[in-house]
């Protein structure tokens, strides 16, 4: 495909994207009042269990305003997740014949739970976070935390987690396109291991060692993963075309 095809077809894909977000964070303006509580349930647990009071703090009716428009598109992000995720694939693997195409069913349904499972380590690994550091503060004292900062890492939180769950299955989908190879990705396992830990490093909120290797250990296991459907599509591959040959 020429390069001017390519770069139509990426604003083509963008554009869907948006779309896809516009309407995703519609429903989420709506849903914000359930979102904003469920995103405050690691304070209050630690509140629950420090017994120190903890309140998110807005600086002014601008800075909610803002935050509901952020948290609108955090929203849309996973309700528009296999719409964006097909649109990835889409752009990725415009020329896959008509039989292969049928692997896009097959990537939306296996990155839309990984998806979701990356963020739900991350949810899993916050209110952690959250209770450690919250030991530090005095008896009695009150902390009042930024809404807009403490409401913003998570989401950000969430969804590096959620995308790097997805790296495997994007890895897929290049060896598919005929980008990469199988044998390429095994022999960079590791720089896969090392970018796992140093990514597990240093989006982990805490400093104990133990969590950053619960983070970085299911991403090394799905990227190997990864490794062995691509070895075996490009076995599939030539004997394919050793057959054709004969």
């Amino acid at each position: 495909m020429p390069l001017l095809e390519h770069l139509l077809e990426l604003r083509k894909r963008f554009v869907l994207i948006a779309v896809g977000l516009v309407v995703g964070a519609v429903v989420g303006w709506l849903l914000y009042d359930p979102l904003l509580q469920l995103l405050q349930r690691p304070l209050v647990v630690a509140e629950q269990m420090r017994g120190n009071e903890m309140t998110l703090n807005f600086a002014g009716p601008m800075a909610a305003l803002d935050l509901k428009i952020k948290s609108s598109l955090f929203l849309a992000v996973f309700l528009t997740c296999p719409w964006w995720l097909y649109q990835v694939w889409a752009f990725i693997t415009p020329g896959l014949n008509k039989n292969e195409r049928r692997y896009a069913y097959g990537f939306v349904g296996a990155a839309f739970p990984l998806f979701l499972g990356g963020a739900y380590m991350a949810w899993l690994v916050f209110p952690h976070a959250i209770q450690i550091l919250s030991g530090f503060l005095p008896d009695d004292a009150t902390a009042f935390t930024n809404a807009q900062e403490y409401l913003s890492l998570v989401m950000r939180l969430l969804i590096a987690f959620g995308l790097a769950f997805l790296s495997p299955v994007l890895l897929v989908g290049l060896n598919f396109a005929g980008l990469m190879t199988g044998r390429g990705m095994l022999g960079g396992w590791r720089w896969a291991v090392l970018v796992a830990f140093t990514f597990a490093a240093i989006i982990t909120p805490t400093p104990d060692a133990l969590t950053m290797i619960l983070v970085a250990l299911p991403i090394c296991v799905l990227y190997f993963g990864a490794v062995g459907v691509s070895l075996l599509h490009d076995r599939r591959i030539e004997r394919r075309l050793e057959a054709a040959e004969l």
